[in-house]
């Protein structure tokens, strides 16, 4: 009678058990939507603007690097030969610049009025030269060859040229440069300070910088390689944000939105929970992914979604399959109070 009643207490018991467990879980799976996915980040491919060997590479694969970090750099030399040429040709046209805004020299001035008053006086003696010739020719008793007059006239013709010349150069002098040949030599300067901060701007790219905080994922080349703009020089994984990459039934879309809390979990961390956001659902339908293990989901149209987590323990990795606990009793709180 004490064993009857041993079992039938065992059973009682067992019954018990089992119908809290169901009840659980069957709480839970209403409270809980359970979906399997794998990490994914961004990635960035970082290469150098110009064409040239690679001086230094700074960084290993695995180190963190930050914004506005050098990575690194090419063989400078060349373009450092031409920066300074550029910088010598620019002193060059800035002082012929100061020349002409300055003008004409208080000695220059003064020299090309010596130079009139010379000229002046070969024209005046050229001149007596040739009335003294004519008026030998004009007397009955003296005679004068023509080729003498001939060569008086000439000399008399070139002395009054050099004369004018040597008066225009005085104008010019007292008058100074013409505006358009200063603001020639001002376009000239500018021409060559443009050219100079392009070569300074090129030296600049010559530094490869990571453009935002990140993990060095895989570096690509190294010192002695020739770069070009279509050679990474480093792979870099940007750790923020990152990502679940999951995908949900159409019967369970309707149960989840942007914006709600979720718990991710994975094999090397199973009771460490990660928690995250739904952050993206789309819109499209599309067949389920190989990476997606489940066997009901396997030939179905599912939606891809994106839960964002916040993993300051830096746990994941890309590609690292991952479960994804969506709960679903925020929901129904927020729809009840809406209700009310």
């Amino acid at each position: 009678m004490k064993k009857r009643l041993v079992l039938v207490a065992v059973l009682v018991i067992i019954v018990a058990v089992t119908a809290v467990w169901y009840f659980t879980r069957q709480q839970n799976d209403d409270d809980t939507l359970v979906l399997f996915g794998n990490v994914d980040i961004r990635q960035v491919s970082l290469a150098f603007n110009g064409s040239e060997r690679v001086a230094d590479m700074r960084v290993q694969e695995g180190d963190r690097v930050e914004t506005g970090q050098v990575l690194a750099t090419l063989d400078t030399r060349t373009l450092r030969l031409q920066i300074a040429q550029a910088e010598a040709q620019i002193n060059v046209q800035d002082q012929v610049l100061l020349r002409l805004r300055n003008g004409t020299r208080p000695e220059e001035v003064a020299q090309a009025k010596a130079e009139v008053t010379a000229a002046r006086a070969d024209a005046d003696l050229a001149a007596q030269l040739l009335k003294r010739l004519q008026n030998i020719e004009h007397a009955a008793d003296q005679a004068v060859s023509q080729q003498d007059l001939d060569s008086a006239r000439s000399r008399q013709r070139v002395a009054q040229a050099q004369l004018e010349n040597n008066q225009k150069a005085l104008q010019l002098a007292v008058i100074g440069p013409r505006k358009e040949d200063i603001a020639q030599a001002e376009a000239q300067l500018n021409v060559s300070q443009a050219e100079l901060a392009l070569l300074k701007h090129q030296l600049s790219l010559y530094e490869l910088k990571s453009p935002i905080n990140a993990v060095v994922r895989s570096r690509l080349l190294e010192p002695g390689d020739m770069a070009a703009p279509q050679r990474p020089v480093y792979a870099l994984a940007i750790t923020d944000p990152k990502w679940v990459r999951a995908y949900v039934s159409e019967a369970d879309l309707g149960r989840i939105k942007p914006g709600m809390s979720a718990r991710v979990v994975t094999d090397s961390h199973p009771d460490q929970s990660i928690p995250g956001r739904v952050g993206y659902i789309s819109s499209v339908a599309e067949f389920t992914p190989k990476i997606v293990q489940t066997e009901e989901l396997r030939t179905s149209l599912v939606y891809e979604v994106r839960v964002f987590v916040e993993d300051v323990d830096d746990r994941l990795r890309l590609g690292m399959p991952a479960t994804v606990l969506i709960s679903l009793q925020d929901e129904k709180n927020l729809a009840g109070t809406g209700h009310r």
